[in-house]
């Protein structure tokens, strides 16, 4: 492989733990900036999901990660020219107490994800698809079921592609995918591909990437986001199957640059996303009509070094109050979000990483004013900076102002762990606590929502199959107790843990 192409791009760091027995699945903990494809290949690091392991980068090589040790290409005798690979997540979650709005008891659910990816490639062009099913078992009516957790039997890539790492000689590589296609940018604040959530965003329409090897590379795309259907809770829970369906309504296009080491191995992003979204009978939206803009600074851990992340966005446009066909009244839409972190990474046995981490997104300070200023993550994973989401999913990024650090180690090659402690306030004390649909829109209750203290380990038994097991306990402060409508002031624990098997 030529040093032009050599990998510059960060990926996402994982975790996962020992146990024994569920048998496979993904995960994206991670901070999200860490770890380059490294020059020895490995499979310790990366995210378990087809696409940012198993799917070859058309400009930067298909050697990224080394192969799962068990898998179906070399075993069934498959061409050069076909990629082919199936993954299997079983994961059991557990919920003691409950924080939603008119919540009572606890939860649980056993989720189930297969996935399955081909890729025929010739010279310069490629077809691929991936098939996903996601589904549970274990839910009631009770348990607020909604598509996050169950999409079954249904295509979430779906393209047709060309490439080439050296257009016209000039050592620029550069891609076109048209067709289903999933997208991950930067952070994954605002773009991503989940990988803890048991189902998996996806658009119609095009991309096109520009890449200068070490230097900078270029994404734009025009898309319609996948609607995932059923989505009402009561289809769900009767396995009820529809396909699903690109929002013809609704257009989600941007631009994003990134600049590789632009002084002392700091990195750099800008970028520019525009939604523009309508109602379908299947489903009514509050007509979102944002441009969001952000920039990221970033340097990588490593060891004996300090490291840093720094990323702000703002949001501006209009936005219904509700979804309600009725509503035709446009807010005006201002928002914006901030995050930072800085760790330490110690030249000691384990390799611990400290980090400190803070938060903010906006919320709406006057419910009465014809304005919103709650900020929206459009199609971001949060598991990664806010815990476990599946059936727990307490805080995401809009009106939250919330602290925290974070420790990791690396006990074994193919162990990882880390602890992670946060508290969150409300960003403004007139606007809700989102995930649990709780507001005081007086703000005297309380701005305090609470603390949470989270634990996880990942084990790899080798590239095919790993194990993870984690567990969150979330102490309520006084506004998750005493507004109207919370539930139990009893904390909440949730626990999971998973298998995932690759091949």
């Amino acid at each position: 492989m030529s040093s032009l192409m050599k990998a510059k791009l960060p990926f996402k760091s994982l975790l996962t733990p020992a146990i024994k027995l569920v048998i496979a699945s993904t995960i994206d903990l991670a901070i999200s900036h860490e770890g380059l494809a490294a020059e020895k290949k490995t499979y310790t690091k990366p995210p378990f999901s087809v696409f940012a392991s198993q799917m070859p980068d058309a400009l930067l090589g298909s050697d990224k990660y080394e192969k799962p040790v068990w898998n179906l290409h070399d075993a069934l005798g498959l061409p050069k020219w076909l990629t082919m690979s199936v993954e299997q997540r079983t994961r059991y979650e557990t919920m003691d107490g409950n924080y939603k709005s008119g919540g009572k008891g606890g939860d649980q659910q056993i989720s189930f994800q297969t996935d399955l990816f081909l890729e025929a490639h010739f010279k310069h062009l490629r077809a691929g698809a991936e098939f996903l099913d996601a589904r549970q078992v274990g839910a009631d009516k009770g348990s607020g079921i909604n598509n996050t957790h169950v999409d079954e039997a249904d295509f979430i890539q779906g393209y047709l592609a060309w490439s080439d790492q050296n257009v016209l000689f000039s050592g620029i590589g550069a891609e076109v995918i048209a067709g289903r296609q999933t997208l991950n940018f930067g952070s994954r604040r605002l773009v991503a591909r989940n990988v803890f959530r048991n189902t998996i965003n996806s658009f119609d329409g095009i991309r096109v990437r520009v890449l200068d090897y070490d230097n900078w590379q270029f994404n734009a795309f025009v898309t319609m986001p996948v609607g995932r259907y059923p989505n009402k809770s009561d289809q769900l829970l009767d396995d009820f199957h529809s396909w699903d369906e690109p929002e013809y309504q609704t257009w989600f296009s941007g631009g994003f640059l990134e600049k590789y080491d632009i002084a002392w191995g700091i990195n750099a992003e800008l970028y520019l996303y525009h939604l523009d979204e309508g109602d379908r009978p299947r489903s009514q939206t509050r007509n979102r009509r944002y441009f969001t803009p952000g920039v990221r600074f970033y340097l990588k851990p490593a060891k004996a070094n300090f490291d840093f992340q720094l990323e702000s966005i703002g949001q501006f446009g209009t936005v219904r109050a509700t979804t309600s066909a009725s509503d035709g009244k446009d807010l005006t839409h201002e928002a914006w979000f901030q995050h930072v972190d800085v760790g330490y990474t110690f030249d000691l046995p384990w390799t611990p990483r400290f980090a400190f981490e803070y938060d903010y997104a906006s919320g709406d300070s006057n419910p009465k004013d014809n304005k919103d200023g709650r900020f929206d993550t459009l199609y971001g994973a949060r598991r990664f900076d806010f815990g476990p989401t599946g059936i727990y999913g307490a805080f995401a990024r809009s009106n939250i102002n919330s602290p925290g650090y974070r420790i990791g180690i690396n006990p074994r090659p193919n162990v990882q762990a880390f602890l992670s402690h946060r508290a969150f306030w409300l960003a403004e004390a007139k606007d809700s606590w989102t995930t649990a649909n709780l507001r005081d829109k007086t703000g005297q209750t309380s701005d305090y929502i609470g603390q949470q203290l989270e634990l996880s380990v990942r084990y790899d038994f080798n590239s095919s199959l790993n194990f993870e097991t984690g567990w969150t306990h979330l102490f309520k402060g006084a506004f998750a107790k005493q507004t109207a409508t919370s539930p139990n002031p009893q904390d909440v624990d949730y626990f999971y843990v998973q298998s995932m098997f690759r091949f």
